[in-house]
């Protein structure tokens, strides 16, 4: 009866973790679609509430992280729910750096607000946006379904957002060369850009994770990297 009653009770801690992990995953796609639209729209007041909102996002990281942690201390889980936490802790990582970047870009709008737009730039960082968002959509539902299948296919599609980004990044060095007065305003898309590349690799991440926890090993194949630019490694610095 008393053994019963522990394995309920983690089974019950279980379903709170990874309730908070879908929560956290709900806020962020939300916080990638709200800064997106708030730099479409130039609308800084809306960017405003995507930097205030990502408190949010990080309490929940930090709860993930201190249940995930006490369930390991207390209830000594077996191998697969080990994977399962382990996995979480992860997920949870990665959902928060993606709600990083959201914030970094919301930034960036506040000052691109008050400058001209460069060309098509706006679409293209609008289709990168809208594919990561679903990408991670389907990085959630694999997590939830335990679906690797979905997950190496959500792995897979990173590749043509980083495409899209070498495209802009070209377009952006164009307009750069072309017109010194565009500079400012490039150099801050190219950055919002490559947040949104990051946050590609970050779902695809996820995806891996996803896929560890289906099937309790990691993908052994490089996964394609698109980027090829010289900002390849460009990594913005939380303030």
């Amino acid at each position: 009866m008393n053994s019963e009653h522990i394995h309920t009770a983690f089974d019950d801690d279980l379903e709170m973790i990874q309730a908070r992990i879908m929560k956290m995953g709900g806020l962020v796609e939300q916080a990638i679609r709200d800064a997106t639209s708030a730099l479409e729209h130039r609308n800084e007041a809306h960017a405003e509430s995507v930097r205030r909102r990502d408190r949010a996002i990080d309490a929940l990281e930090a709860q993930v992280n201190a249940e995930a942690a006490r369930m390991i201390a207390l209830r000594a889980p077996a191998a697969s729910d080990l994977r399962t936490i382990l996995t979480v802790i992860k997920v949870s990582g990665n959902l928060e750096r993606i709600g990083d970047y959201a914030k970094n870009i919301a930034k960036r709008t506040t000052v691109l607000a008050h400058l001209p737009d460069v060309g098509e730039s706006s679409g293209a960082i609008r289709r990168m946006s809208r594919e990561v968002e679903r990408m991670l959509k389907d990085a959630l539902d694999a997590y939830i379904r335990r679906d690797a299948g979905l997950a190496h296919e959500v792995r897979d599609r990173d590749e043509e957002v980083d495409q899209t980004y070498n495209s802009l990044f070209r377009v952006l060095l164009t307009h750069m060369m072309e017109d010194p007065r565009s500079i400012t305003a490039c150099m801050h898309l190219h950055f919002i850009a490559k947040n949104i590349e990051r946050m590609g690799d970050h779902v695809t991440s996820v995806a891996e994770q996803v896929i560890y926890l289906a099937t309790g090993e990691t993908p052994d194949e490089a996964r394609a990297k698109g980027d090829r630019t010289p900002f390849a490694g460009t990594e913005e610095t939380e303030e």
